[in-house]
C-alpha cells in the first residue's frame, strides 16, 4: 500500500525536538505519573505487566461510556491513541472506489488513509469568513448519495472552532437523508471554552456515526497513547476483527492510568482550563497589538490558525523564524493551508514566544 508522506508529523519529527519555543504543540501541558497518582492517592507499581485485556478493560470502557448520553459498553473499543482508531475505521468500513468527503482543515489521516485505500477522496474546505464552521448548503452539495463517509473534526484542529449542538444536529439529519456514515474526530471534545465543555457527540445522536476520542488532549495524557472509538455494535465488531492484526491490546498500564484519570476528570479539567484560559488570553492580547496577522479567535481545543501578512511560503517562514529564533510553528501548508501557521496557545512561554514571532515578522 504506497502513502502520501505525512506532512505535518514529518515536520514535526524535523524542527520539534530542536525547539526553544514549541508553539507546534497541541497538548496541554502533559501530566506525570507522580502528579496523576497524587491526587488520588495510589500506587500502582505492583500492577503486573501481562497484556491488557483485548479491547480495554471494562473498567476503562465504563469509564469512557460516562462521556456519552447513549452509549453501552458494546459500542466502545479501546485503541492505540486517536490516531489508531481513526485507521482502524478507514480499514474496516472502506473499499477501493467508495467515495469520502473529509472536511478540511483537518489532521491528514481524514483524507491520505482513504486514498491510499482507493477511495474517491473529495476535500471541503471551511472558510475563515465563516469563522471556520461549515456551511451545510455548501457541504451537501459536495456530499452526494454516492459518498459513504463523511469526516469532520470537532472541535477543529487547527482552527479551534466548535460546532454548536443545533449544526451538529442538522449535519446528521441531512447525512440520514443521503444515508452517509458520519467520522467525527472528537480528540479535543471537553474542551470548549464557551458553553458546555463537551460538544454534543456524533455517535450519541445517529446511528451510523462514530465517534473518535483520545487521553492526549482533554485530559493531558498523550504519552499513554490511549483513544477509543464508540459506534455502533456491528462496526465496531469488525473494528475489533481490524485491530487484532495491529494492536491485540493496549499496554496494561496505558489501560490503568486511563482509567485512574477519567475516574478523576474533573480534577484535572479544573487544571487545564486554567492553562487554557491563561493562554488564549496571552495569545488575544498579542494579536490585538500585531498588525502582521489575523485569526478567528478559538473556541475550542489548544491551537488557532493564524494568517500572516508576508510574501512568504509557510514553511520558508517557519524555517526561517526557527533558525533565527528557536520559536518553532507549524506551516499551514502542512494541512493543506498555505498562507497560514498554526499556534499552540497552551504552550510553555507563550509570550515570550509570540514577542519574537512579532519580532522576526516586523524585520
Amino acid at each position: 500500500m504506497k502513502i502520501s508522506p505525512f506532512k505535518v508529523e514529518e515536520w514535526m519529527n524535523r524542527y520539534e525536538s530542536g525547539a526553544l519555543y514549541d508553539l507546534t504543540t497541541t497538548c496541554i501541558k502533559p501530566l506525570t505519573i507522580n502528579e496523576l497518582c497524587g491526587h488520588v492517592g495510589i500506587n500502582a507499581f505492583d500492577i503486573p505487566l501481562t497484556y491488557g485485556d483485548i479491547t480495554g478493560s471494562e473498567r476503562l470502557k465504563n469509564n469512557i461510556k460516562s462521556l456519552y448520553s447513549n452509549q453501552e459498553l458494546n459500542n466502545i473499543t479501546v485503541t492505540h491513541g486517536a490516531i489508531g482508531a481513526n485507521q482502524l475505521v478507514y480499514y474496516s468500513l472502506l473499499e477501493k472506489g467508495d467515495e469520502v468527503v473529509c472536511v478540511v482543515p483537518a489532521y491528514q489521516q481524514h483524507y491520505s488513509i482513504p486514498d491510499s485505500i482507493g477511495a474517491d477522496v473529495k476535500m471541503y474546505f471551511l472558510k475563515e469568513k465563516n469563522n471556520w464552521l461549515p456551511d451545510l448548503e455548501e457541504l451537501f452539495t459536495v456530499v452526494t448519495s454516492k459518498t459513504k463517509l463523511l469526516c469532520i473534526n470537532n472541535p477543529n484542529n487547527p482552527t479551534g472552532s466548535v460546532m454548536p449542538n443545533w449544526l451538529i444536529e442538522e449535519l446528521a439529519e441531512r447525512a440520514k437523508q443521503k444515508n452517509v456514515w458520519i467520522l467525527s474526530d472528537e480528540a479535543y471534545r471537553g474542551l470548549n471554552m464557551i458553553g458546555n465543555p463537551y460538544s454534543q457527540s456524533i455517535a450519541d445522536i445517529y446511528s451510523k456515526g462514530i465517534s473518535v476520542g483520545s487521553m492526549s488532549k482533554t485530559y493531558s495524557l498523550p504519552g499513554l497513547r490511549l483513544g477509543w472509538v464508540c459506534a455502533r455494535e456491528d462496526l465496531i465488531n469488525e473494528i475489533n476483527h481490524q485491530r487484532q492484526y495491529n494492536t491485540i491490546s493496549v499496554g496494561v498500564l496505558d489501560d490503568y492510568f486511563a482509567s485512574v484519570a477519567l475516574e478523576n476528570r474533573n480534577l484535572i479539567q479544573e487544571r487545564n482550563f486554567k492553562i487554557m484560559q491563561s493562554g488564549i488570553k496571552t495569545f488575544t492580547d498579542w494579536l490585538t497589538k500585531e498588525d502582521n496577522v489575523e485569526c478567528v479567535i478559538p473556541n475550542g481545543g489548544t491551537t488557532a490558525l493564524v494568517k500572516y501578512k508576508k510574501d512568504m511560503l509557510s514553511r520558508e517562514l517557519c524555517r526561517r523564524l526557527q533558525n533565527r529564533t528557536g520559536v518553532a510553528l507549524l506551516p499551514g501548508e502542512t494541512m493543506e493551508m498555505e498562507g497560514y501557521v498554526r499556534i499552540g496557545f497552551c504552550a510553555v512561554a507563550l509570550e515570550q514566544a509570540l514577542g519574537l514571532f512579532s519580532e522576526f515578522l516586523r524585520s
